[in-house]
């Protein structure tokens, strides 16, 4: 038995510069990011009903502020982290139901996930912007 060095003889965990990145571990974080990020722009929506409720002048301030150039950038990429975020919740139930686990199929889902979030965001704002003018 060896003397003790007062360290543990297992190895130590693998950190992220060891892992080479793939696309599903990008879209992993992606989905933890975007899921963070809804909360805020649930408080956005909360301030915005808040504000129905208080009146119309609160109402037209809240619209105003986010009928502005930055209030329509916060709006987008809210609108995109909730469609990011609920295709990578479908590509998570695609692996729940026990399928799409080979290399190909990972990858297409990751690709999936991003180009589609991507796709419905902009027909999503195409709409918007045809309806607000």
């Amino acid at each position: 038995m060896a003397p003790s060095t007062g360290r543990s003889a297992r190895p130590i965990s693998p950190h992220l510069q060891i892992y080479s990145w793939a696309g599903t571990m990008a879209m992993s974080i992606a989905h933890r990011v975007t899921g963070a990020g809804l909360y805020f722009g649930m408080a956005l929506l909360a301030w915005w009903l808040l504000a129905a409720a208080i009146g119309p002048g609160a109402f037209d301030f809240v619209n105003r502020q986010l009928g502005t150039w930055y209030g329509t950038i916060i709006l987008i990429v809210f609108s995109w982290s909730l469609v990011h975020h609920a295709l990578g919740g479908i590509r998570h139930l695609v692996w729940d139901v026990g399928a799409g686990f080979d290399r190909k199929t990972r990858t297409f889902l990751a690709w999936g996930t991003l180009v589609g979030s991507a796709v419905l965001t902009a027909a999503l704002w195409v709409v918007v912007l045809l309806v607000r003018s």
